[in-house]
């Protein structure tokens, strides 16, 4: 069930994108993109392949200059925060990680304390205790003595939200954060998003599972060719017919007491 923030928390925006347009150098990929998230709110981002999701995440983030438009980070723009100050507030976890480096899987997820420390500052005893809580969060204590070069990619995936959980940014941005992972893990993702909102944190997610969204998220913005078809809440935003826009197939929405619960193809 969805739940929006209250009153206090919808005063100023952690994350507050205006008139955005996007893309690559000269290249726009999408445009006219402006919504705002409060603390504690989840906003599912969902669209095909090439929809634009991943090139919005990277200029939310300041990976690549907006074209137009502007990002507020808590009220300041975000091209004016320094590297370092933008990853003490905003964590990412992307698609996929392939490793350079064969460091240990602790080793990886202390990483996630770096923004906090100095130029010449190294990990101290409770930055490891962090990284192993994660872990343990996450149900992967296990991998910590492993190298991350030698475990799967969906293992690689628990990973790096384990630093970003270290990292304790109050702003967390998944993209398709459960692609990779079995069932069991995809749940234990999904119900550690539910406990970081829960605490407050605010969250984005994209992902191709309309019942991911229901399930998970306040508000859905759905996005075809680069720009918003819908922003609203998740059960008014994921109807059947925006869903059959955006994929191309014909579904319908299964409700069981009065709540939206799966979408399923139509035969």
């Amino acid at each position: 069930m969805s739940r929006m923030p209250n009153a206090t928390q919808a005063r100023r925006p952690m994350l507050d994108v205006r008139d955005l347009a996007f893309g690559f150098g000269a290249r726009r990929v999408g445009a006219e993109v402006t919504f705002a998230l409060a603390a504690g709110e989840t906003l599912a981002v969902l669209g095909g392949n090439g929809a634009g999701k991943t090139t919005l995440f990277r200029t939310l983030l300041g990976l690549l200059p907006p074209q137009r438009g502007s990002v507020l980070l808590e009220g300041e723009p975000l091209a004016q925060l320094a590297p370092a100050v933008r990853a003490r507030r905003l964590a990412y976890v992307p698609q996929q990680s392939a490793p350079a480096f064969a460091f240990t899987v602790l080793e990886s997820v202390v990483m996630g304390c770096a923004a906090r420390l100095g130029t010449f500052g190294r990990p101290a005893r409770d930055d490891y205790a962090n990284a192993q809580r994660a872990l343990a969060t996450l149900g992967i204590e296990s991998l910590a003595p492993r190298r991350v070069t030698e475990i799967s990619g969906g293992e690689r995936q628990l990973v790096m939200i384990a630093r970003s959980l270290a990292q304790h940014a109050r702003v967390l941005v998944l993209d398709e954060p459960t692609a990779s992972l079995d069932f069991g893990n995809r749940v234990r993702v999904l119900g550690e998003i539910d406990r970081l909102r829960a605490d407050g944190m605010t969250i984005l997610f994209s992902t191709h599972e309309p019942d991911q969204a229901l399930a998970h998220a306040d508000r859905a913005l759905l996005l075809a060719g680069g720009r918003m078809i819908a922003l609203d809440t998740v059960e008014r935003a994921l109807t059947a017919e925006n869903i059959e826009r955006l994929y191309g197939t014909p579904v319908r929405l299964v409700s069981f007491d009065g709540h939206r619960y799966a979408c399923v193809p139509r035969e």
